[in-house]
């Protein structure tokens, strides 16, 4: 288990320009695989285009207390980077005149950010109906400081949407690091106290599942049934939905890929799994994702390879939606992590 970020180790998988050398050569250069442009011209979905803005999902920074595995972020305690509270309130001006209608905070840890209580209630002041959270659900227990933030979520109606790798101590703790099972248990019971996933609460507390290996995620409504039925018999522990998400090959996971030797095998797993229906849902069109220093992206995927967004706006400070809606959505072959089977979003299947 690493307990620091690629960038710490100063990895070659930390340049983001790397990945994507990785992702279109090989395979992919030679033609034993067609590219994710070829793939979806098949079907004549090229090129991708952004709709209407629902979601602004805002990553608040890369700091994180766990060093997961497959990280997508690289998150870990050792980065630094952090939204600062001008760039949070350039977020909030936007808010304030966006059609979008849900807010969704993600990290790292986002409540690790220090501005990150006072970001939600001024986004409440600004009209966001729907706040969804990203929690690591540790977070919660790993310092005083924390332990109240099922209370906090509560008063501001925050949709908390947790990872949790599996039902067991020995799949989650090897994906996640040892004692993340425990921690997370305990977590989940204190947001249960609260009335956080319970049938019929207004209260949404989802999990999120994905694959700890080089495959994809199972049904996603029998896994949900899977988990509910352990974490009740088990814990008492009740939760709203299961959201399960497809691990895309960039940061971490490409890492374990081609340090496993699976790479090739996992990107065949992939393009054979294609589903153009779930092209049409996946969650670019309908979202747009904001860096830490305000930068815009069509995913938190494509921030991670620092692929912007396809516009004369890059920046936060510069918004005009206007603009931004029916560009072309910036692609290459991490994409297909989004289309397989049913389909992968931050919300689960799209398909």
């Amino acid at each position: 288990m690493a307990t620091k970020s690629l960038h710490k180790r100063k990895s070659d998988l930390a340049n983001s320009n790397r990945q994507l050398e990785i992702l279109s050569n090989g395979i992919f250069q030679d033609g034993e695989l067609p590219t994710f442009k070829a793939k979806i011209s098949e079907t004549d979905q090229f090129p991708l285009k952004a709709k209407k803005l629902e979601i602004l999902q805002i990553n608040v920074g890369y700091m994180c207390n766990q060093v997961c595995e497959h990280c997508h972020v690289d998150a870990g305690p050792d980065r630094k980077e952090i939204m600062t509270k001008e760039t949070m309130q350039q977020c909030l001006k936007v808010i304030k005149n966006t059609g979008a209608h849900t807010l969704d905070l993600t990290g790292g840890a986002p409540e690790m950010n220090p501005n990150f209580r006072w970001f939600i209630e001024e986004a409440a002041k600004a009209g966001i109906k729907d706040f969804i959270v990203r929690s690591n659900l540790t977070i919660i227990r790993a310092n005083k400081k924390y332990y109240d933030l099922p209370e906090f979520f509560k008063k501001h109606n925050v949709h908390v949407v947790s990872s949790m790798p599996h039902w067991t101590r020995g799949k989650t703790d090897k994906q996640r690091g040892d004692g993340v099972f425990d921690k997370s248990i305990k977590a989940l019971q204190e947001l249960n106290a609260v009335g956080y996933g319970i049938p019929d609460s207004n209260l949404r507390l989802d999990l999120v599942y994905n694959p700890s290996g080089a495959f994809l995620p199972g049904d996603q409504a029998s896994m949900e049934k899977d988990f509910k039925k352990a974490l009740i018999e088990d814990f008492g522990i009740q939760f709203h939905n299961l959201f399960a998400i497809t691990n895309l090959p960039i940061s971490r996971f490409l890492d374990y890929l081609i340090a496993s030797e699976n790479y090739e095998d996992y990107m065949y797993q992939l393009v054979e799994a294609y589903n153009p229906a779930a092209v049409a849902n996946v969650m670019c069109t309908n979202t747009l994702s904001i860096s830490w220093d305000g930068y815009l992206y069509d995913c938190d995927f494509n921030q991670m390879l620092e692929l912007p967004v396809n516009s004369k706006v890059k920046h936060i400070s510069e918004y005009n939606e206007d603009l931004l809606e029916g560009r072309n959505i910036v692609i290459s072959q991490h994409c297909y992590g989004c289309t397989a089977g049913a389909g992968s979003s931050c919300q689960g299947s799209v398909a």
